[in-house]
């Protein structure tokens, strides 16, 4: 595979049994197969020590703001966005086969942001909480309210349009 950074030749190493493409002779970007960078992403996590170990090539100078193509999908422009909601990481995806690329450093400022999946899932949340408990609560109230005018008009129609119809007792239906 191609570097989809700096067009280095990708290596692939081993790190406890899993293998990560390595841009050991370029730009020291590192590319995670769909599922593979959820056993390096924590600082807990010992498989990833030894991978924080490679270094970019002092003439290696990738373009940070070209758009990447993925190595493994013919023609797929990876798409940037942040790792979490801290805002602090920007990682590049692959939409179609779920792969991801980090520039060199990415990995170990990744395993800074969170001590585990725990803290990095509370601090999602507490960030929704903030962007939409308001809306969310004038959404409850009113939605209590319009389930009691549903409820004042279906009271209503059963006034006006009484049922005799008993289910599962009758086979002609409610009329």
């Amino acid at each position: 595979m191609i570097c989809p950074a700096c067009d280095s030749k990708l290596s692939e190493k081993t790190f406890d049994g899993i293998d990560i493409d390595v841009c050991d002779k370029g730009c020291g970007g590192l590319w995670f197969d769909w599922m593979e960078l959820k056993k390096f992403d924590e600082p807990h996590e010992a498989t990833g020590s030894e991978i924080l170990d490679i270094i970019a090539q002092a003439n290696a100078s990738p373009d940070m703001d070209k758009r990447h193509k993925c190595p493994k999908c013919e023609d797929i422009v990876l798409y940037r966005h942040f790792f979490s909601v801290k805002k602090h990481v920007e990682i590049d995806e692959c939409p179609t086969c779920g792969g991801f690329w980090l520039d060199a450093g990415e990995l170990s400022a990744l395993r800074s942001l969170f001590k585990n999946e725990e803290d990095r899932i509370k601090a999602a949340e507490d960030v929704f909480e903030d962007l939409f408990s308001g809306d969310l609560k004038k959404l409850k109230e009113k939605s209590k309210e319009e389930y009691q005018k549903a409820r004042t008009i279906a009271k209503l129609f059963k006034f006006i349009c009484p049922s005799n119809y008993i289910s599962g007792k009758q086979d002609w239906g409610a009329w």
